[in-house]
């Protein structure tokens, strides 16, 4: 659709946030933020509509029915709702809305675990296999479902399994490359660099950051969790290796203004760091190459990229 033409629209969507803030005359306003399985959108609710009314105190997670006019606001689809309100339990299960309304990983989540089972088992270092099997082991169920982030890249559902698969599979890759890496520690912290996300998020339709998760962060969270499960698990991980492991989870951010309680110092503390934000930023452009509608040539700003990711494919050389 061109960007200058509007039309009218009816949708059951996600109600994922609002923030309320002051006009210039001193009026309330919010901006809301709505989406469903293929992205999200903001759009501005003034203090004396029904959509004010109604966002102002709805909890993150609601499903709701909106009508609207499409509108575009700095190059970006920010319609102007004329109509809210919130379906029935009955008609939300009828209409299998959830499935419809909650992004999830494009992999299969359960194909995606056995091979993070297999990569476990993979590691040479028996206290280091223990030490891994034990993280999870004690995360359960949480991990497989918990998105990686709440925005920026593979903030979904179940993406944080597939964000550690993906590196996880990158790491093996380029290990040939770089003998001097330790195989063992660069797959066990490949696996473990954000398991702390797995309590720093929580909420399954519209995740946001926990009390401790907010108190700690994931990289303190998954230090946590490493050392619980090293003290834990048979036979028990040597204290060199643990403090190297541990190394890793504490610096895999990168930067200090990134979230890194360190900088990288060892071989496979840099190698695990660089392979996670490749496929950070890699998420990225996947996601945009998947919700960016046909026909649009470029995906909107994506803040982590610091672009607007073009998103048609190369041309075919002729034959």
């Amino acid at each position: 659709m061109p960007a200058e033409e509007t039309r009218p629209f009816a949708a059951v969507l996600l109600f994922l946030r609002a923030n309320v803030r002051k006009a210039r005359n001193g009026s309330d306003f919010l901006v809301a933020e709505l989406g469903d399985v293929t992205g999200s959108f903001s759009t501005t609710c003034f203090g004396d509509s029904a959509a004010f009314a109604l966002f102002s105190g709805l909890a993150s997670g609601t499903v709701v029915r909106v009508e609207g006019i499409t509108e575009r606001y700095q190059g970006k689809f920010s319609p102007k709702l004329t109509a809210v309100g919130m379906p029935g339990q009955q008609e939300i299960a009828e209409g299998n809305w959830l499935a419809k309304l909650i992004e999830a990983a494009p992999e299969d989540a359960g194909k995606l675990w056995e091979e993070l089972q297999q990569i476990i088992a993979s590691i040479p270092q028996e206290g280091l296999r223990a030490t891994t099997n034990q993280v999870f082991e004690n995360l359960g169920e949480r991990f497989k479902t918990a998105p990686a982030a709440t925005a920026m890249h593979h903030a979904y559902r179940h993406g944080l399994l597939e964000h550690t698969v993906h590196v996880a599979r990158a790491a093996k890759a380029l290990l040939p490359l770089y003998p001097e890496v330790d195989k063992g520690l660069a797959l066990a912290g490949a696996l473990l660099h954000d398991v702390g996300k797995a309590i720093e998020y929580e909420g399954e339709l519209a995740p946001s950051k926990s009390r401790i998760g907010i108190l700690q962060g994931h990289v303190v969270l998954g230090y946590r969790l490493v050392r619980q499960a090293a003290m834990k698990a048979k036979p028990q991980l040597d204290a060199d290796l643990l403090e190297r492991l541990e190394h890793i989870i504490l610096s895999h951010q990168g930067e200090l203004e990134w979230g890194a309680a360190t900088l990288a110092s060892t071989p496979e503390a840099v190698f695990v760091a660089l392979a996670d934000n490749f496929d950070a930023k890699m998420g990225m452009v996947q996601q945009a190459l998947r919700n960016t509608p046909s026909g649009q040539d470029y995906s909107d700003y994506l803040p982590g990229l610091r672009v607007s990711l073009l998103t048609n494919p190369p041309a075919t050389p002729a034959k």
